[in-house]
């Protein structure tokens, strides 16, 4: 899979260059130098729906961690995933890894991150079909309507198949033994998976309905919160839409966003969806590719910064690890010389 990242990066670039040169980059530096540094507010405001993402989150894992906590793993994982040539769940694994710095049970992170992407899964597509749905009200196509219903219709069997295997169970443990089987039952990696465990804890979270449904409103809520970052950016920029427009341009921006998976960030394929998306409700193509550069802009920054942030942890928690070895080194070396 990570060929297919760095594949796609030519891909994503050069798209974006053909956008910003078929326009002039001199226009719309124009229109983003007139919102000015108000921007840069677009940083901090994606935080509050990442919160309801990592509060979602926080209820699989039965609150066995702070919320503060989720939410900062959470901006990492997305920083990982979206920024970083790794494969889709690249972002997951690193997840489970600092999840267990307060939740050691490993079976458990495991399957709170499974099951949240089987959630997320769901909340994309009805995310997506709102969107389509106000594109077409918005655009009055009955046509279009039919079209995209039915590819819609047809797509829907993917997470459902996904979400039928999962509760099902038992796919982990058929996953260790034929791990196992190729690569021996000694290998380092499989002493620390137990697949008939993992499955055992997402049947649990699985069965539980209530809990699931709760977890996807707050899921759902973010992202449709996450559309503010598109009405306000085109509101500093001049051309303000009304807020079913910005829902739509938003949902259909992350559905195609998702879909090109195999290109890092999305580059250049995200940014085509949002000036298209922002055309269809009369913004025009200069402030179309500002809007489409800024949320890149705002993107990058954001997730450096939880990079970032990721590896102080990771050099802070070494550190705190190496001191209490060295003193248990030193009281054994000075008992040793008492003797």
């Amino acid at each position: 899979m990570k060929w297919l990242k760095w594949a796609g990066l030519p891909i994503g670039i050069g798209v974006l260059l053909a956008l910003a040169l078929h326009r002039g980059v001199g226009d719309v530096m124009q229109v983003i130098g007139g919102a000015g540094f108000t921007l840069l507010w677009l940083v901090p405001l994606h935080a509050i729906p990442l919160a309801l993402d990592a509060h979602a989150w926080r209820l699989l894992l039965d609150k066995r961690a702070p919320l503060w906590f989720l939410w900062w793993v959470a901006t990492v994982r997305e920083a990982v995933s979206r920024l970083m040539p790794v494969a889709s769940i690249g972002g997951e694994i690193v997840g489970i890894r600092l999840a267990r710095w307060r939740v050691p049970d490993t079976c458990r992170v495991s399957a709170s991150i499974i099951v949240e992407v089987l959630v997320t899964m769901a909340v994309q597509y009805a995310f997506s079909a709102l969107g389509i749905v106000l594109i077409v009200v918005s655009a009055q196509q009955a046509d279009a309507l039919r079209s995209i219903g039915v590819a819609f219709l047809l797509s829907i069997p993917l997470p459902v198949i996904a979400i039928v295997v999962a509760r099902r169970g038992g796919i982990f443990q058929a996953i260790e033994r034929w791990a196992a089987g190729l690569l021996g039952d000694t290998h380092p990696l499989l002493r620390s998976i137990d697949g008939r465990q993992l499955d055992v804890e997402i049947n649990a979270l699985m069965s539980r309905g209530g809990l699931l449904l709760r977890s996807f409103l707050w899921q759902f809520a973010g992202y449709a919160l996450g559309a503010l970052e598109t009405y306000w950016a085109l509101a500093m920029l001049g051309h303000p839409v009304s807020l079913s427009g910005a829902l739509a341009i938003e949902a259909i921006t992350q559905a195609v966003r998702h879909a090109a998976f195999f290109i890092p960030a999305g580059l250049g394929v995200q940014d085509a969806a949002v000036v298209l998306l922002a055309q269809m409700f009369g913004v025009d193509r200069d402030t179309a590719l500002s809007l489409a550069l800024v949320k890149r802009m705002r993107e990058v920054v954001f997730g450096c910064i939880a990079l970032a942030s990721w590896q102080l942890a990771e050099v802070v928690r070494s550190r705190g690890g190496a001191a209490p070895s060295r003193a248990r080194g030193a009281r054994g070396t000075g008992g040793s010389t008492i003797q």
